[in-house]
């Protein structure tokens, strides 16, 4: 029996080669979307779950609010761990990581660029999944100048992993470390990522018992079934026994009355498993996802999906007519209902097989572009074959019974004398149920327009928005390699007329940049500490970012007390009380030892965004700075190539052995808002996947009317009716369909993009033409699905519809 619906259901796709392609086209791209959408969604959602002990491992993190000031902090300070791990029985291990950034790795006579290092504690193998190929995980970080390497690095380095006792140097180090292991290379889906790992005793700081500095990533192994909200709510007491007497001696405050005027400081634990998903901070190890974002491309792959099953169900019951005859005939030859659904189900589950195999090609041949939208690096690999072929066999399956399910019982349910008189009418409830997944299609193709208009508005937002400092035409010189020599650089660049200016800086108001807290106080008022940022510049700097100062002056060589003087950002003169008046006032800042340093103010600078867009602009303190790895150069040139060779040659003048190495202003901001760009590319693509698979449905649904219709169609036409009167009839129905989807799609998409706005601080607002915009597309989008069928229907020639009558 099996075998026979098997060759029915092949020859009926055979026979209807219009409508089986249709039907596997629809299918196969909500299929190959939901696939690609699900590689994503799980990658995130696997992020640093390879580590054995993932839940039981947390964060320590640091928050605060200094005067509406807010401190949020992913680094904690150097005592953390030790302090935590002998007080708390919990806590079974704890240990530190520091990032040291990208290093210069001299092997030999030859010299590697980039490789990331971070200084480690020893226990760090106890804490994560981090298996070594060479050396041992107990001992090879104990010894100050001992270093682990990952297995890449020891093949670039060295053309072999069995390198234990090698030695390797860092550029401007005179000091040589030791590989005493090797480990695994970490896995992409990890939050933060390693290419050398140093012995934290090799670092001076990390010995220090000061609780007013941060800069330390702490984690936490756990004891098992220990619940890390506990533990958390007895951290308090720890931040008021260490802490507090740090503070009495720095501000003069001890901890209850800095908390009387509503100050705070406190620690807390994060898990795992939540530190790429569901981080907020100032600045982490590495770009934070966003669950929202996992939401949505969830829900999208799901309604894509749900898109496709109905068009199956609409195109299948629009071929019903065509079917109507042979099941009257099975019906009259002794066939039973339970037969025919079979029959039905077995040819949705064989179109449903082609549609799953199309699907999985054009999955694996999208990945690479999907990729490079997402910024991921998914692979269907070998070993996840015998997982992977069972699970898209058991969901073909399950969405063939799914997509096939209505049309079965739809089709085995004609009554055979009525179907063989030629007299076959739907139902009303079968009418409605179309009409209403119609309705359900285009709801969903509306929200998603506008969601996908605002996305893109906010995003142009964002690159016009006015950010108090220039960052058109401005390059970021890679010079720390000149060390004393880069001020004779900075002049010999001047003489070039396409330079403006040139600053010498590291702090970059545009993508990643130094990240600091700067507690101050104003006119004395140790007891009013506002947390801002210090950034460390010098003379040319405001000149050169193109910002203004709105009181008094900027820095200048011809005072001499410009040492002890800062320039402040208009948010801090309002922090400090000095809105009206700020200059000659000062500022104070006391260090952990109780040492104080006050500086005058010569001049505030208007607010300018050195941060995102999702944060409000914070305090921010400018001070004379010493030397810096950057220089920021101001140019003016339509042939950018042409000055950027003449900069290379000049830079080869000093001969430093190092690259001319250089990035513009814009695209250091670009980066900043990249997730956002991804979502939007990703959404747009899929939205109008969606809205094309939703027009398939449409067109079923239209060739259904005008197959039931086509009689009334040759009446009209003999009576003299038009072919515009005719299409009109047809598609009214339809725009009343479409309508009705606007009517609900309106206010559930302004309130969904209102509120994924509502993480911007600075933003756009849901305006009414971005609605009607998409409304109006939606309505045009319709009508030209079904004026096809529309079209053809009023085009058929009368005497062939009434040739029965």
């Amino acid at each position: 029996m099996f075998k026979n619906y098997l060759k029915i259901a092949w020859r009926n796709l055979l026979k209807n080669r219009a409508f089986s392609a249709i039907n596997i086209t629809g299918l196969s791209i909500g299929l190959a979307s939901c696939m690609l959408i699900s590689m994503y969604v799980l990658d995130e959602l696997g992020f640093d779950r390879f580590n054995e002990n993932a839940d039981r491992i947390v964060r320590v993190t640091f928050k605060g609010d200094m005067n509406g000031s807010k401190i949020n902090e992913a680094h904690v300070m150097p005592p953390t761990a030790s302090t935590l791990k002998s007080e708390y029985p919990e806590v079974l291990e704890a240990t530190r990581l520091r990032q040291a950034g990208g290093q210069k790795v001299i092997v030999g006579n030859k010299q590697y660029n980039g490789d990331n290092m971070f200084f480690s504690d020893a226990n760090i193998f106890q804490v994560f999944t981090l298996p070594l190929i060479q050396g041992d995980a107990k001992t090879a970080l104990i010894q100050p100048g001992n270093v682990v390497i990952s297995e890449e690095l020891a093949n670039k380095y060295f053309g072999k992993t069995d390198v234990l006792g090698n030695v390797i140097k860092f550029k401007g180090s005179d000091k040589a470390a030791k590989i005493t292991g090797v480990m695994h290379n970490m896995p992409s889906n990890s939050h933060f990522h390693a290419d050398l790992l140093m012995s934290m005793e090799s670092l001076q700081d990390s010995k220090s018992d000061s609780w007013m500095t941060s800069e330390f990533f702490t984690y936490l192994l756990l004891r098992k079934g220990t619940d890390y909200k506990q533990l958390e709510a007895k951290l308090p007491q720890t931040v008021e026994k260490y802490m507090g007497p740090q503070l009495k001696k720095a501000m003069g405050v001890t901890m209850s009355e800095f908390e009387k005027s509503g100050n705070r400081l406190i620690l807390k634990l994060q898990p795992l498993s939540d530190i790429h998903l569901f981080s907020d901070f100032v600045y982490d190890l590495s770009p934070a996802g966003d669950i929202r974002y996992v939401y949505i491309f969830g829900a999208v792959a799901a309604i894509i999906l749900i898109i496709a099953c109905i068009n199956f169900m609409n195109l299948s019951t629009a071929s019903s007519s065509k079917r109507a005859r042979e099941v009257g005939v099975r019906k009259v030859m002794g066939s039973q209902k339970s037969e025919l659904v079979w029959q039905f189900l077995m040819e949705s589950i064989l179109l449903t097989a082609f549609a799953m195999l199309l699907a999985t090609i054009l999955a694996y041949t999208c990945l690479p572009l999907f990729n490079q939208l997402s910024g991921k690096d998914l692979a269907l690999e070998v070993q996840t074959l015998p997982v992977l072929i069972p699970s898209l066999l058991v969901f073909g399956l399950l969405v063939g019974i799914f997509a096939g399910s209505y049309p079965a019982f739809f089709l085995s349910s004609f009554k055979p004398i009525t179907i063989l008189k030629g007299k076959f009418i739907s139902n009303k409830n079968s009418i409605g149920l179309r009409s209403g997944l119609v309705v359900v299609q285009f709801f969903i193709s509306v929200t998603l327009m506008i969601g996908t208009t605002v996305v893109y508005q906010q995003l142009k937002f964002i690159q016009n928005k006015k950010l108090g400092y220039n960052k058109d035409q401005v390059l970021i010189l890679d010079t720390w390699a000149l060390g004393t020599q880069q001020n004779t650089f900075r002049n010999e660049l001047l003489q070039n007329p396409a330079i403006l200016d040139a600053s010498s800086s590291s702090y970059i108001p545009a993508g990643p940049s130094y990240n600091n807290n700067y507690m101050m106080y104003a006119d004395q008022k140790a007891d009013e500490l506002v947390n801002g940022i210090r950034y460390e510049v010098d003379y040319h700097y405001i000149n050169t970012m193109g910002m203004d100062i709105v009181v008094g002056r900027n820095f200048s060589d011809h005072f001499g007390t410009d040492s002890s003087a800062v320039i402040i950002n208009q948010t801090a003169a309002n922090m400090l009380g000095l809105k009206n008046n700020p200059i000659n006032h000062t500022i104070s800042r006391n260090d952990n030892q109780g040492n104080k340093a006050t500086y005058t103010i010569i001049g505030v600078v208007k607010d300018f965004h050195f941060r995102s867009l999702h944060e409000k602009i914070t305090p921010l303190v400018m001070t004379l700075g010493g030397e810096a790895g950057n220089l920021i150069v101001k140019v003016k040139t339509d042939k950018p190539e042409k000055l950027l060779g003449e900069l290379k040659s000049v830079w080869a003048g000093y001969k430093t052995e190092e690259p001319f190495s250089y990035s513009f202003l814009d695209q250091r901001y670009d980066q900043t808002y990249k997730a956002e760009q991804r979502t939007g590319q990703i959404l747009g693509i899929f939205t109008g996947l969606t809205i094309f698979v939703a027009c398939l449905g449409l067109f079923g649904l239209a060739t259904f009317t005008a197959e039931q219709r086509i009689k009334e169609i040759g009446v009209r036409k003999v009576l003299g009716a038009s072919v515009l009167s005719v299409v009109g009839l047809l598609s009214k129905d339809f725009i009343k369909l479409v309508l009705i989807a606007i009517a609900f799609a309106l206010p559930v998409a302004w309130l969904m993009m209102t509120k994924w706005l509502q993480e911007f601080e600075y933003k756009i607002t849901v305006a009414w033409w971005m609605l009607a915009t998409a409304s109006l597309l939606s309505v045009v989008i319709a009508l030209f699905t079904v004026s096809f069928q529309s079209i053809k229907a009023a085009l058929t020639n009368p005497v062939k519809s009434l040739r029965s009558e």
